[in-house]
């Protein structure tokens, strides 16, 4: 295998969340805090990929801290009720992986609660470690201390980590650690961040397989622009 650790985000990469999970939780938050606000899918994605979901709640919606506890416990309700499907393929990707003897950790910002039951339900295993939205601001991506402490676990060096992300926090975590960065396109619907993640990933995937095949086989720059 071309790297022993993958550094795996959850939604939009492993997991179809956002459009069914995510963005209708927040809708649903917005109909009491800001009800003149009309935010579409769109929008809401392009947010979260910059500058990000803390921001998008406290620089752009303005939500107090009252608020934010407000919105997180419709999001929490939402994601306790609703477990999202995994991509196809990418349950497999993950279990032969495992078998290979690869350590699968996760950093994401849904929380650890939901990806150990996402995982267990799907690919019968728990990943390795997993840093969730439960953590401290300065402890969660693009902040890097998720992969520091990665790499003192397990002691690897930086060229046998691999971050696979959908967004640019995970790219400028990535950046950051010096560790390479793949950008998981499928769920791009968005022209705008489609250009962006080709231009300033190492590696560019359209689909599961051509990730799976990088991974396993060392195809270089598959899928890329």
């Amino acid at each position: 295998m071309k790297y022993k650790c993958l550094i795996l985000d959850h939604d939009d990469t492993a997991v179809k969340s956002t459009p069914d999970i995510h963005y209708p939780s927040f809708v649903e938050a917005l109909k009491s805090l800001r009800p003149e606000k009309d935010i579409s899918l769109a929008d809401f994605v392009t947010y979260c990929f910059n500058p990000g979901f803390s921001k998008l709640c406290k620089d752009i919606m303005k939500f107090s801290e009252a608020e934010q506890e407000y919105q997180y416990k419709i999001w929490k309700a939402y994601t306790n009720e609703n477990s999202p499907d995994f991509y196809p393929g990418f349950p497999e990707l993950i279990k032969e992986y495992k078998k290979s003897g690869g350590i699968i950790c996760v950093v994401s910002h849904s929380e650890s609660e939901q990806i150990i039951r996402d995982y267990t339900l799907n690919c019968g295993l728990r990943p390795d470690m997993v840093f969730g939205w439960e953590l401290d601001e300065h402890q969660r991506k693009p902040n890097p201390y998720p992969i520091i402490e990665i790499i003192k676990r397990f002691n690897l060096d930086n060229t046998e980590v691999l971050v696979l992300d959908d967004s640019k926090p995970g790219l400028d975590m990535a950046r950051s650690c010096n560790v390479e960065f793949a950008a998981a396109g499928w769920s791009h619907v968005i022209p705008e961040i489609e250009n962006y993640m080709r231009s300033n990933s190492d590696y560019y995937f359209s689909t599961v397989n051509e990730f799976k095949e990088f991974v396993f086989y060392g195809t270089e720059r598959m899928g890329t622009a």
